[in-house]
């Protein structure tokens, strides 16, 4: 499943890595069969805006969007279990869902970090990788749909996700720009956290190595 790991991609910080291997990306969502031309469409206008502006600003806008709001943070627990006791052990559940499979994370992160959940799940049969997607559908969803009210191009990605996944698509249509702090309200972050719970599993297939990504700067 290449287009997870395009995804992965385009949902780790912005580095050189990424611009240099833009074309290849796209190249790849083109040919998804899995994802309707439309969200594909859209994955590929967030393609060319990363292509098109200053590396600066693409790493500031993700540390502004990704980092510094918790209603989306790409940490997937952070919208299920919030602070508490059932989230470490969440953690503790997938992290050895990976190592049943031959996996670590790399360097510091958290293994619900998403680019690394994806990564992993580009590993899996497309039956199950799909099955995996599908778990984690209502926070794919309500992150894709929050990026939808700001504005924001990386809403694409979590519609293709969601195609993948063979679930219902974004409800928000995409606005023409964000509604500055509304979701960093104590009300809006309540919200993110009363997500219907998800789960993570599935047969395990043959063990593989892989580079997770690493998460951008600290908020």
């Amino acid at each position: 499943m290449k287009t997870l790991r395009v995804c992965a991609a385009l949902l780790a910080y912005p580095e050189p890595e990424l611009l240099s291997a833009l074309p290849e990306l796209a190249g790849v969502v083109d040919g998804e069969k899995l994802v309707p031309r439309t969200e594909r469409a859209g994955v590929k206008e967030l393609i060319e805006e990363l292509r098109r502006e200053p590396l600066t600003a693409s790493q500031e806008r993700y540390v502004a969007l990704f980092d510094r709001s918790r209603a989306l943070s790409l940490h997937l627990f952070e919208h299920v279990h919030g602070e508490s006791r059932d989230r470490g052990q969440a953690m503790v559940d997938l992290a050895a869902m990976y190592r049943a499979r031959g996996l670590t994370v790399d360097g510091d992160e958290l293994p619900d970090y998403l680019p690394a959940f994806l990564e992993f799940a580009s590993l899996l049969p497309a039956p199950e990788a799909r099955g995996l997607l599908g778990e984690a559908a209502d926070v794919l969803r309500a992150l894709g749909e929050r990026l939808a009210v700001r504005g924001s191009r990386y809403c694409a990605v979590f519609a293709a996700l969601l195609a993948i996944a063979g679930e219902r698509g974004l409800a928000a249509e995409r606005a023409p720009g964000p509604r500055a702090g509304e979701e960093d309200t104590p009300e809006a972050i309540d919200r993110s956290w009363m997500e219907q719970p998800v789960t993570f599993g599935g047969a395990a297939p043959e063990a593989a190595p892989v580079h997770f990504y690493r998460k951008g700067a600290a908020s």
